[in-house]
C-alpha cells in the first residue's frame, strides 16, 4: 500500500470520528434539552393544579351555591350528552302489524334480527313457540324447522293468542321443503 493511500485512510478515520464526536455531543444536547423540557413542564402542571385546587376551594367557602350550581350543571350536561348520543347505529327493527289473509302468499322474516343470515324458527304446535319449548325433540331436529329469511309461504291457518297475539300456519311453497308445514308468530311474515 502506497503513502498517498495510508493518509487517506488516516483522513477519513479522523474525519468519521470526529463525525462521531459531533453526533455524540449534539445527542447529549438534546438530551439535556428534553430534560429541562419535561421539568417545566411537570412545574407547569403542579402549579396549574394547585392554583385550579385553591381556586375551588376559594369559591367553596366565598359562595358554595355557585359551585354547586355549577357542578350539577356540568352533570346535566353530561347526562343530556349520554342520552342524545347512539352513532349512526341503525334502529332497532320494528314489527309492523300486517292484515293476514288465509292463502296469501308471504316472505319469512325474522323482525328480532340484524343477520340477514339468521333463520326463522317453525314448530309442531303453535302453543310451544311462546315459550320456546325445546321439550319436543321433532321440533329442534329434523328438516324444515329452520327456514332461511325470505321464504315464500302461503298462511293455511291463524290462532289468536294473548291478546294481539297470532300465531300463523304456514305452508313453503318453494325450495326442498315445498308442502311442509309449521307454526311460527304472525310477526315473522312480511
Amino acid at each position: 500500500m502506497s503513502n498517498d493511500e495510508k493518509e487517506k485512510i488516516s483522513e477519513t478515520e479522523n474525519k468519521i470520528e470526529n463525525a462521531v464526536e459531533q453526533a455524540e455531543e449534539v445527542v447529549k444536547d438534546v438530551v439535556d434539552q428534553a430534560e429541562e423540557i419535561m421539568d417545566d413542564a411537570v412545574e407547569t402542571v403542579s402549579e396549574g393544579t394547585e392554583n385550579i385546587v385553591s381556586k375551588v376551594m376559594a369559591l367553596k367557602e366565598s359562595n358554595p351555591k355557585v359551585l354547586y350550581g355549577g357542578i350539577g350543571a356540568l352533570v346535566i350536561v353530561i347526562f343530556g350528552l349520554m342520552m342524545m348520543g347512539g352513532g349512526d347505529k341503525p334502529p332497532l327493527p320494528v314489527a309492523k302489524a300486517i292484515n293476514l289473509a288465509i292463502g296469501q302468499t308471504y316472505a319469512l322474516k325474522g323482525v328480532n334480527t340484524y343477520d340477514p343470515d339468521a333463520t326463522v324458527r317453525l314448530v309442531a304446535v303453535p302453543g310451544s313457540i311462546a315459550a320456546y319449548d325445546d321439550t319436543e325433540e321433532e321440533d329442534r331436529e329434523g328438516e324444515c324447522k329452520h327456514m332461511p329469511q325470505g321464504t315464500k309461504v302461503k298462511v293455511s291457518q291463524i290462532q289468536e293468542a294473548f291478546g294481539k297475539a297470532k300465531f300463523v300456519e304456514v305452508e313453503m311453497i318453494d325450495g326442498e321443503c315445498a308442502g311442509k308445514k309449521g307454526w311460527t308468530v304472525s310477526n315473522n311474515l312480511d
